[in-house]
């Protein structure tokens, strides 16, 4: 595929893969990959769903996509293209590069029949432009453990902790993430090798801290959570000053949580717990006994667009009946413009059919209609903001309320 400015977009070839995984690594700066991220990640590639930019016999642009499942609100697993690796060499910018590669990924999910695209990003300023909208949230904290006391819910003292290896548990730690996963919008199902990415533990990984722990939580004699972790020493001139760095931590009940939790908070010699990408509704906040000495933080962490209007509002149920018509605005997938009827009765199920012949009740693009997709982003919030146009009194709350969620929206783990 030749695109405007002389260079060439191809489907990525395992021969080429060191090139196009250099090209990546010096774009973003990072330190040369160590040799187990580096097997991880071509491990992991759908080469088919690989693409490069050439410039003559040099790579210039990378991009690819995973196929995978993502939870939307009432526990369906839908068919979404993960968006990855993508990057464009400094001396290929404003050339067009990235558009080209976004516009071929979007074509493609569309063909696929995937619904959705989903995507981390590096700078959230880039992605706007092809109708990707920030739908998911992370929460990040500095726990201070000799300030914050912690307080669990009743029956956290009959669950049972027990250190063990990582990759000797992985089996059961992966049934239990797998039991969380219809629980909470934005969840991943793990394609066979995701469950490897949980256990990376180089030293670039480790950031000067121990090797990666591992403790496991039971409750009559089954697994029911576990919390992997690093622990870095630290000593000052009153003493032990070390920090717990959480890297995964999953319950399937409060008071298993609620045990891990204090578990992470009591390790001795450490006095903070580091804490990153957890959902913003995280049990552990209501435990605390001063949130204040948490230092919380929230930022953005995974965008939404809708590839397919219609087939990716009815597959995730309605909170409250709906029944409304969307004026939505897509100028870089031109086949979603247009007017859509939704209709969702007091069980959540969902239709969404053209209708251009109905008046309009809201009026969005589809940055907003992805940012509210997974019920984390409130469409009065985005109202407020002036990206959603009420044209039907009334239609604004139905919406709002309608699209919301019980939990909040989480991407339990990058990609």
């Amino acid at each position: 595929m030749e695109t405007d400015r002389g260079t060439e977009l191809r489907v990525l070839r395992e021969a080429d893969w060191d090139e196009w995984y250099g090209c990546l690594y010096r774009a973003f700066g990072w330190p040369p990959a160590q040799p187990e991220d580096r097997a991880l990640h071509r491990s992991l590639l759908d080469f088919d769903r690989g693409l490069a930019t050439w410039d003559g016999d040099r790579i210039v642009g990378t991009a690819g996509s995973f196929s995978f499942r993502m939870t939307v609100p009432g526990g369906a697993a839908v068919p979404a293209a993960g968006v990855t690796m993508v990057s464009v060499a400094a001396t290929h910018r404003r050339r067009g590069t990235l558009t080209s590669m976004m516009r071929r990924q979007l074509d493609d999910a569309r063909e696929l029949g995937e619904p959705l695209a989903v995507l981390t990003a590096s700078e959230p300023a880039i992605y706007g432009r092809f109708g990707y909208g920030a739908a998911t949230y992370r929460l990040s904290a500095r726990i201070d453990t000799g300030r914050v006391t912690l307080d669990p819910p009743a029956g956290s003292d009959e669950v049972r902790l027990r250190y063990a290896a990582p990759a000797d548990v992985l089996d059961a730690c992966e049934a239990v993430y797998a039991a969380l996963v219809p629980r909470r919008p934005g969840m991943l199902v793990r394609r066979p090798g995701w469950e490897r990415a949980g256990l990376l533990d180089t030293e670039i990984a480790r950031g000067g801290a121990s090797a990666l722990q591992c403790v496991v939580a039971e409750r009559d004699g089954q697994v029911t959570g576990y919390a992997r972790f690093r622990t870095q020493a630290g000593w000052n001139e009153g003493g032990a000053d070390g920090t717990v760095r959480l890297t995964d931590l999953a319950a399937l009940d409060p008071a298993t949580e609620g045990a891990l939790w204090r578990f992470l908070c009591g390790i001795d010699l450490m006095t903070t717990v580091a804490v990153d990408a957890r959902p913003v509704d995280d049990g552990w906040q209501h435990l605390v006994s001063d949130i204040r000495r948490c230092r919380l933080r929230v930022r953005d962490e995974c965008f939404v667009r809708l590839v397919d209007v219609g087939a990716a509002l009815a597959a995730r149920t309605y909170q409250a009946p709906v029944d409304v018509v969307l004026e939505v605005e897509d100028a870089f997938c031109p086949w979603n413009a247009g007017r859509w009827h939704l209709v969702a009765d007091a069980k959540g199920t969902a239709t969404c059919r053209r209708a251009p012949d109905r008046a309009p009740d809201l009026e969005l693009s589809v940055r907003e209609l992805g940012a509210a997709y997974l019920g984390g982003v409130p469409f009065a919030s985005l109202a407020a903001a002036g990206r959603v146009r009420e044209l039907r009194r009334g239609a604004l709350a139905q919406a709002s309320v309608g699209f919301g969620s019980a939990v909040a929206p989480w991407l339990p783990h990058g990609f």
